[in-house]
This record gives structure tokens, sequence and C-alpha cells, in this order.
């Protein structure tokens, strides 16, 4: 009830203004499909015109949002690939701020802590590591939502990664019934970053029980297998954020969360230790025990719990109360509502 009640007020009251400055392609476009789509997705449905939050003007809005898109920034000015020094990036996005805050007043009146930035490329948080300073009150949502690079939950907030196919804004779902779920856990996937490299080192190919592959055999299917487990493994890749927790919700298996720093997304208002097992690197060999412990009135209750979730991690176009895009709208609104600047007129809080 308490999550309804304020859903409803933010829909009320919340209005977000999208600064117009800026060109494509590096600005006010992003990517629809693929993993970094939900940034895409986002910056498309507010910009839309049709957004519910979207301010009639910027003197009416509660938050300001900052149309770039990092991914397009990495595609368009780190061509050709020689370089990956991260300068050109941060001063893109660095030069935007400056623009706006010296054309408009908003950035200056809070010092940046009612503006906010989505990202799900891998090098969204780095945009804030030139310049600490400027950027200390700035919210960021961000897949790469790792406390060990600086993700403060207190201010930034953690956006899901969901990987896009052509024509279909979510992930397809096989979803078994109990009796053909099989598998006890299961993932499959490439070699990327050091906590796929001990989960494959320890489990691949080791145990029908905990069915790790690095690719999948061609006669079988990804999201059928996932459909036939109790438990989908969600390891971090390069970066903690992993597509496979929104999949492992949509095929109805409670997902295991494997890395160190990870917040999930929407954690101010849902308790992922109802919905999920969350097991650090370090207990990758105990994996198994760890799952077999779990009772089945334990599991079963999670498993209830992924499905009482799932409307939250869905993508609508246009976006719906209570969808994944109104949910990562309501994670700025928490934090807009935790800024208390002299500055502000008290009737916007």
């Amino acid at each position: 009830m308490h999550m309804i009640r304020s859903h409803a007020e933010m829909l009320k009251r919340f209005k977000v203004w999208p600064y117009k400055e800026g060109e494509l392609p590096i600005f006010h476009r992003g990517p629809m499909t693929n993993i970094y789509s939900t940034e895409g997705q986002f910056m498309d449905e507010l910009e839309s015109g049709e957004s519910p939050f979207l301010a009639k003007d910027p003197n009416e809005a509660t938050a300001f949002y900052i149309p770039v898109s990092i991914t397009n920034i990495i595609e368009f000015v780190y061509k050709p690939r020689i370089i990956y020094t991260r300068k050109p990036l941060q001063k893109v996005v660095k030069d935007y701020m400056e623009v706006i805050s010296k054309k408009h007043p908003y950035w200056n009146r809070s010092d940046g802590a009612d503006h906010f930035m989505v990202s799900c490329h891998d090098w969204g948080p780095k945009i804030s590591f030139d310049d600490r300073k400027f950027y200390k009150h700035f919210i960021r949502v961000l897949c790469n939502a790792n406390t060990t690079e600086g993700f403060d939950p207190a201010r930034d907030a953690s956006l899901p990664e969901v990987k896009i196919a052509s024509g279909n804004l979510n992930p397809p779902s096989f979803s078994q019934p109990l009796n053909n779920r099989s598998i006890l856990a299961f993932f499959a996937g490439g070699e990327h970053g050091f906590v796929r490299k001990i989960l494959l080192r320890y489990w691949k190919d080791n145990d029908p029980d905990i069915q790790v592959h690095e690719y999948l055999p061609k006669n079988l299917n990804y999201f059928e297998l996932m459909g036939q487990s109790k438990f989908c493994l969600c390891p971090s890749g390069y970066e903690v954020a992993s597509p496979r927790v929104v999949e492992s919700i949509f095929a109805e298996c409670v997902p295991v969360l494997i890395s160190d720093g990870y917040v999930p997304p929407f954690s101010d208002v849902l308790d992922w230790s109802q919905f999920s097992i969350q097991i650090p690197v370090a207990k990758i060999p105990e994996i198994k025990k760890i799952l077999q412990g779990i009772s089945e009135d334990e599991f079963l209750e999670k498993r209830k719990r992924v499905i009482q979730v799932h409307r939250h991690f869905v993508i609508n176009r246009p976006a719906k109360p209570y969808d994944l895009l109104h949910m990562v709208m309501h994670s700025v609104w928490l934090r807009r509502l935790n800024i208390r600047l002299p500055l502000y007129n008290a009737s916007i809080n």
C-alpha cells in the first residue's frame, strides 16, 4: 500500500524538464535495442512528448534531465577505436553541463542536486571521475551500480539492464510449471570478467544439477532452459549488471546474484532478499550447497515473490504505472525528495 500511495503522489507532483540543448546523435537519442537499451528507451519515452512526467516549461519542473547518451559518445566520439582514454567522454558531458549552467539558473541554484542522467553503458560512472566536486550532488541512474566504483545508493539509482531484441521490448518467457523444473541452477554465457572465470572454473559442464555452460549447443534454447530451472545464476560480467536478472524474472526463475558491490534496481521499495539469492564471489565453490540448503517452502515463497515483482521489470511504450520505466522515474523522485537545500522553494519538495 505504501508503494501505491507513493506512486500515485509521484504521478501528481513529479515533473521533469529535459534540456533542449545538444545535437543528435550524442544527445536526445540513445540505443533502443541490445544490452544498453534501457538508456535509450528511457530517453525516448521522456522526450516523446507523451510522458505524464514531462514538464511544460522548466519553471514548473522538480527535476532536470541531462539527455546525453554515454553509449553514443562511445560509438561516435571514439571512432576509430584507437585510444580508450575516458577523457573525451568526460569532456563532452562536462562541457554540456557548463553550457546549461551558464544559460539556465537551475543547475547553479541546487549545485546539480536536482539534475540526473540515465546510462546503461559500462562507462556511465566514469563521467564523474574527472571532477568529483562538480558532480558531488548530481543523480546518476546507472546499470553499472557498483559501490566499489563510487556508486552511492543514497544519491544514485540502479537501472535494470535489459537486452532488447529488435521488434520485442521484453525478454521471451518459456516458464514451465514447477513439476517441469528439473534443473536446480542454470547459467550459459561467455567468460567475461573475473567473476565468470571463477564460476566457469568450478562449475562448467561439471554437475547435472548446477548446469553452467560457456556456450550452449545449437540444439538447446537458452530461454527454455531458464524456464526449466528453479534458480538462475546471474554472475557479474565485465561490470556488475547483467540482463540475466530481468530474464530470470520473466522465466519465473529465482535469480541468484553473484557479485560484490552490486546494488539491485529499485532497492528503495523492493526487498530483494524476498525474491532472490545473493551469493558473494568468494562463495562460488559453495553454490550447490547453498542452493540445496534452501527449503522447498522458502523456494516456493521466493518464486511467488518473483511472479509478484514481474510487472516492475516490464517495458511498455508508452510506459504504464509500476512498469520498469515508471519505476526508474520513481527512483529518481525518491532521491529528489531527499534534497533539502535552502535555495529551494519548500512547495516543490
